[in-house]
């Protein structure tokens, strides 16, 4: 349907230099320029050689006896490694998530259903999915452990830890409940002329995580046979991952992929894997946190229904799942709103504790699915 990308497109800037750790061994992304980092997880500062103070020596130099050797990567005391080492990989490929739910509590901006989000979206993948527990990052204002809060910070970490030493035949999730927002774009990259943005908890003091930055990070390292699935309840959040295709699909069902490749040619793809995202709606919408569907307290309209088509028997293919999901949606305030019962649902409703005013009407937002290649959303079957 469309021409594939040139062999000069794939990187029209380079891509961020990351450095590792030289304590803890976690990837850092180092600025342009910069000649130290630290690490937010150790703290420890790592110091970037000049390449041009030495010549370029064939043998590693000799551990000095005022300096140790940093450890091996395999003991890595990083809060990101969950793998045992040396642990098989699974017979079908390894599963990974990173859950952020931000609430932004006692702030003007609180929220009330993104927790609840996060928790559902987590029971999901255990027992529906078979992710293991020990794979799925929370990030989480309700998280004892500093760096599990969803600060910016932690929050880039997260992504970078999610893709990192990805195999084929790995799975792996990014659930994002919370703010979004969007921002004047200079650089001609976007077809509506704004870039879509998250807003971490820390947002009003270290700024939002924009869809470039997210896209360079789990998007285009993504290798052959490697498949990642973003579910992003967010506002404005249709494009968040920057993906070059986006369905856009009626009310009766039909859709056509839109093609939302740069004009400039810099490829947004990956590097041969599987990259597919929903979203809570297009760019210009934005989503609700409403008790409307629940009956019961606040939840993220996306989430929730998106847990609901697959609970209800809708999560065959992709096109069954949104076309449900918007069904959902639009027939807010009809009656719509119960699960139906199952496994789920008795998890929501332990969850779901006090309460919100509910609205009525339906909501004004329209679910989104977009890809790194377009594909027949009836036919493909959807797994996690």
């Amino acid at each position: 349907m469309y021409p594939p990308p040139g062999p000069g497109m794939y990187y029209s800037y380079p891509p961020p230099m990351l450095v590792n750790c030289s304590s803890c061994r976690t990837p850092l992304q180092l600025p342009a320029g910069a000649r130290s980092i630290r690490c937010a997880i150790c703290q420890a500062v790592t110091h970037i050689a000049d390449p041009r103070s030495a010549p370029p020596s064939s043998q590693p130099p000799a551990p000095s006896a005022h300096t140790p050797p940093p450890p091996p990567p395999s003991s890595s005391p990083s809060p990101y490694n969950h793998a045992l080492p040396g642990a098989p990989p699974h017979p079908h490929g390894r599963k990974r998530a990173v859950i952020c739910g931000i609430s932004y509590k006692y702030s003007r901006h609180e929220l009330k259903g993104c927790i609840n989000d996060a928790k559902c979206m987590r029971y999901l993948l255990i027992n529906k999915f078979k992710f293991p527990e020990d794979s799925i990052l929370m990030l989480t204002e309700e998280e004892t452990d500093p760096y599990r809060l969803p600060t910016k910070q932690n929050m880039r970490m997260a992504l970078y830890w999610l893709v990192q030493g990805c195999q084929p035949g790995d799975s792996l999730l990014f659930h994002y409940s919370g703010h979004g927002s969007r921002q004047r774009n200079y650089n001609g990259d976007e077809v509506d002329g704004y870039d879509e943005t998250l807003c971490p908890l820390d947002f009003e003091t270290q700024g939002m995580i924009v869809d470039d930055e997210i896209n360079v990070t789990i998007v285009r390292p993504l290798p052959r046979g490697v498949k990642l699935h973003a579910i992003i309840d967010a506002c404005h959040s249709g494009t968040v991952l920057d993906l070059p295709f986006l369905c856009r699909m009626n009310r009766s069902g039909h859709y056509v992929w839109e093609d939302h490749r740069p004009a400039s040619g810099l490829w947004k793809g990956t590097s041969g894997g599987e990259a597919i995202s929903f979203s809570g709606c297009d760019d210009d919408q934005t989503s609700a946190d409403t008790s409307a569907l629940s009956k019961i307290t606040s939840t993220g309209a996306m989430t929730y229904c998106f847990i609901q088509a697959i609970e209800r028997g809708h999560g065959a293919t992709y096109g069954s799942i949104l076309t449900a999901m918007r069904n959902a949606i639009r027939s807010v305030g009809g009656g719509a709103g119960d699960l139906g019962g199952g496994a789920v649902t008795s998890l929501i409703s332990m969850l779901l504790t006090g309460g919100s005013v509910g609205l009525g009407g339906g909501l004004g937002q329209e679910p989104q699915l977009t890809a790194c290649e377009p594909f027949d959303v009836y036919a493909k079957p959807f797994s996690l």
